[in-house]
């Protein structure tokens, strides 16, 4: 009996071309789109060094000292793994002027009693060179203090501690891969995916219940337990959301070569939380909700759709401030939840963020399917 159902629920949500649009072809169609508008979202971002010019006419001590800093740091030496910060021309003050008005340096640098930066625009750039020389000027200051106090310190390693200050600067990752905004759009579209199987577990629970569907009134009036039909008719619409997410997933690896870190066995047990999740959504709206079919529809999308809004599916700051003002809403949040697991499985070293979060997923499936069984369990009808 039990082969016999699944085969026949099966066929049932395989012939619904409708919810396979929505659950299967939609989010293919939305990743090909996310590829063609955000793939090269983080290389667009790159920082490359600063174009700036200093000028070798006169100076004092400390304009030498940042001579030195300078070609320190457009050199890449010290340990910050070789990169350059800045590409210094070294030349007079009329030809850096002359660079500077054609736009093919941000700033120059010069000594006119005082070392002065000379720019023309605001940016980042202009940003970067003006806290290197108050960084530089500030290493000075403590210099000078230091020698009032002491002279013999001017015997050391003092001044030349200034010059190789890039040796202190270590670049260190907080993660094992590096930062990439673009894969948590197709993170969250996973997630997305997983509670758009909601209308799944909707389509099972109105197939049991004798005021939604003829279905559901032969159902009740069968010799088969109504509770065993809903449990396989579930199980059913679990397995097509799972080969749903794992064509998405097959799509997104290999076809738009999107990174998923190398914890794939992680990766699968995250979409099938999620899945089941997604689908127990569906049932519990469908169980507890006293309306039509259309309203229930409704309600799957809205909220999921709210959820992708605030889990950073359209706009990835959003993320960042729900965190930074109202902590707990992003773990009240099921499908962030899915999005950071695999987020936390791409960029973090330890495993503590991502089962905190299946943890939670878990703990919401529990939930739905706890709602789902007592208004199924305990639903009535005066006549059939």
């Amino acid at each position: 009996m039990f082969s016999h159902i699944y085969k026949y629920r099966l066929k049932c949500i395989l012939r619904d071309r409708q919810i396979i649009f929505w659950t299967m072809a939609f989010p293919l169609i939305l990743a090909t789109l996310f590829h063609m508008t955000i793939a090269n979202i983080t290389s667009s971002e790159t920082f490359s060094e600063v174009k700036i010019a200093f000028s070798e006419e006169g100076g004092s001590q400390e304009y030498r000292l940042l001579k030195e800093t300078l070609e320190q740091m457009s050199a890449g030496e010290g340990r910050n793994g070789g990169k350059k910060l800045l590409d210094v021309t070294y030349t007079s003050r009329g030809e850096a002027d002359s660079l500077l008005k054609d736009g093919k340096i941000k700033g120059y640098i010069c000594y006119d009693g005082e070392i002065k930066l000379v720019v023309k625009d605001r940016g980042l750039e202009q940003t970067v060179l003006k806290g290197i020389l108050d960084d530089f000027r500030q290493s000075i200051s403590s210099v000078t203090a230091i020698l009032e106090e002491n002279p013999a310190a001017a015997n050391g390693s003092l001044f030349d501690d200034i010059a190789k200050r890039a040796d202190y600067l270590i670049e260190s990752a907080a993660g094992k891969a590096a930062p990439n905004t673009s894969v948590h759009y197709f993170y969250t579209l996973i997630a997305m995916m997983c509670f758009y199987g909601g209308f799944h577990g909707l389509k099972e629970v109105m197939s049991v219940q004798a005021n939604q569907s003829s279905a559901g009134a032969r159902v009740n009036m069968a010799p088969t337990r109504k509770m065993k039909v809903f449990l396989v008719s579930i199980l059913a619409a679990v397995t097509v959301q799972l080969i749903e997410t794992a064509l998405l997933l097959l799509y997104l690896a290999f076809v738009l070569r999107v990174d998923f870190g190398n914890r794939i066995a992680y990766v699968l047990i995250t979409c099938v939380a999620g899945s089941f999740t997604g689908v127990s959504f569906g049932a519990c709206i469908a169980a507890t909700m006293k309306t039509g079919e259309g309203p229930k529809i409704a309600v799957v999308i809205s909220v999921s759709m709210i959820m992708s809004f605030f889990s950073g599916m359209m706009y990835h700051g959003i993320k960042t401030i729900v965190r930074s003002k109202a902590p707990v809403l992003s773990y009240l949040n099921p499908l962030n939840l899915i999005a950071d697991s695999f987020y936390s499985l791409y960029y973090y070293q330890t495993y503590t963020r991502y089962f905190t979060n299946l943890a939670l997923l878990c703990g919401f499936f529990a939930l739905f399917s706890m709602f789902t069984y007592l208004a199924v369990r305990r639903r009535k009808y005066a006549s059939l």
